[in-house]
């Protein structure tokens, strides 16, 4: 599990860096990722490339793990920090359940040493 961690520490490093070619190259290419603003999931690298490029237009979201751990059905899971500002630095007012500064499960089924499938869950 160590390479695996270190590949997804490396994506959140990348993420957190705005460096979307950097994330994307750790990602198959028919890869399923949660979409966490409207729900469901986007498909393929490019649909995730645009999720990004409309999310980061319009808040600043920040991501740090805090812990790891394999899931009874092989898949990692993360358990992280995230932060959600506007642009110009202040944490989002009236959102539900803190959405600003909470901490949520990330779900990564690999495939190849990348991420195949991504889902968010709550921590509990």
């Amino acid at each position: 599990m160590d390479d695996d961690v270190t590949m997804l520490e490396h994506l959140y490093d990348r993420f957190n860096a705005r460096d979307i070619d950097g994330v994307l190259d750790a990602l198959t290419d028919d890869v399923a990722w949660a979409n966490g603003m409207e729900g469901g999931h986007v498909q393929g690298r490019a649909a995730v490339r645009d999720y990004w490029t409309r999310q980061w237009a319009i808040v600043s979201p920040h991501v740090e793990p805090v812990g790891f751990h394999r899931a009874a059905d092989g898949a990692i899971v993360a358990e992280v920090r995230q932060s959600v500002r506007d642009l110009d630095g202040k944490p989002l007012q009236g959102q539900t359940h803190g959405l600003h500064d909470k901490t949520v499960g990330h779900v990564f089924r690999l495939r190849a040493g990348k991420v195949a499938r991504f889902d968010i869950q709550d921590v509990v």
